[in-house]
């Protein structure tokens, strides 16, 4: 891998950022190939009410890969979606084989066609808030997700939530 820590943890923001821009993107090939065969995807979120995490959306690489060549077939809101990450903390592994990472995301929509009356053709909500729990394999100066929980705030997805987030 690297020679030290410091240029791990730079792979791996790197890498958080560039998964960030192909989601942003909806260029969904292009973040899978940010992670690897063993990845494993979760969105949960906690509910008071039942005092339990509920899952929203969890599965395999593989789970992943024909959720997303079935997104064009979704009837959907075309209304981009558009994550603003900040990287909290970087963990690299003494034997700088593995990293762990917490970020926070903001994730907005730009509405196209104004399909909320309330909002106008052309303006950003605020879509979901919540963070990224990320676990990495690093080999080769490159790092690949090989886990990631989003984690999120809200309790109520919309039009959209279907997408990874």
């Amino acid at each position: 891998m690297q020679k030290n820590g410091h240029d791990a943890a730079s792979v791996v923001r790197d890498t958080i950022y560039r998964a960030t821009m192909a989601l942003d993107d909806q260029k969904w090939d292009d973040w899978l190939n940010l992670c690897d065969e063993e990845f494993h995807y979760r969105i949960s979120a906690f509910s008071p009410e039942i005092n339990k995490d509920m899952i929203y959306l969890q599965g395999k690489r593989k789970d992943m890969e024909g959720l997303v060549k079935l997104l064009p077939k979704h009837n959907t809101d075309h209304s981009p979606l558009r994550r603003h990450t900040s990287v909290y903390t970087v963990e690299v592994a003494d034997d700088m084989s593995s990293a762990e990472a917490v970020s926070s995301f903001v994730i907005y929509q730009n509405m196209l066609d104004g399909v909320n009356s309330h909002l106008d053709s052309g303006e950003s909500r605020l879509f979901l808030v919540g963070k990224y729990y990320d676990k990495f394999k690093l080999e080769d100066g490159k790092a690949k997700f090989v886990n990631r929980e989003v984690r999120l705030d809200n309790r109520r997805l919309d039009k959209g939530s279907h997408w990874p987030l």
